[in-house]
């Protein structure tokens, strides 16, 4: 599923370029789990939007099947909310994800609505994760903080700062040069002002 609110593509890339020097985990989007105690991948499987194993090998996969990954199961998964999918994903999909996956930390974003909800594992048991000041909630699995931002679900670090696309970053350091310029203009305009008022031509100076 795709939404201007959450996209998995947007969301998996954040989590890539934030940890891009990191090589112990698997980010993905949109792409089916299979764990079927009987090693059957037409028995049991799930899709989450996106999901997170951590302590396995960063490479790429057309599926995460449990019985070849060492029995691991995602650490963190983010579904989307839709009308034809809530009462799965509020029910089934929470069950399962507590009891057969056992992943620690469970999102659900309405991108209609702007809710977001978080669940972390106590003792077997999905319990509310509950919001920050900033109506951010905590994924102790990622140890960053999921929030809206301009309506869309984003991240951001334990002290509070927005986690960036590369193309964000880009655009970020861009901005901050071109200030750095127009304070050096404006430095160079003030100083070229009093030269004028003590008689003195810039232009001769240089």
């Amino acid at each position: 599923m795709n939404h201007r609110g959450f996209s998995p593509v947007r969301v998996n890339r954040l989590i890539k370029s934030f940890w891009r020097d990191r090589q112990d985990f698997y980010a993905t989007g949109n792409l089916t789990i299979y764990f079927s105690p009987n090693q059957k991948k037409s028995a049991e499987f799930r899709g989450p939007d996106f999901f997170v194993v951590l302590d396995t090998e960063k490479k790429d996969r057309k599926s995460w099947v449990v019985w070849q990954e060492d029995g691991k199961y995602p650490n963190i998964i983010i579904e989307l909310l839709s009308n034809s999918t809530a009462a799965v994903d509020r029910g089934l999909k929470k069950q399962i994800y507590q009891n057969t996956f056992r992943t620690p930390d469970y999102f659900r974003f309405d991108p209609n609505t702007l809710e977001l909800q978080g669940f972390h594992i106590v003792d077997g048991q999905y319990q509310p994760i509950a919001a920050n000041s900033a109506g951010w909630l905590w994924s102790q699995q990622l140890q960053l903080y999921l929030g809206i931002e301009g309506r869309k679900l984003r991240f951001f670090t334990p002290d509070g700062n927005l986690v960036l696309l590369p193309e964000e970053e880009a655009n970020q350091q861009l901005q901050q040069v071109n200030e750095q310029l127009e304070q050096e203009r404006q430095r160079a305009q003030r100083l070229a002002e009093r030269l004028r008022a003590a008689g003195i031509d810039p232009e001769e100076i240089l």
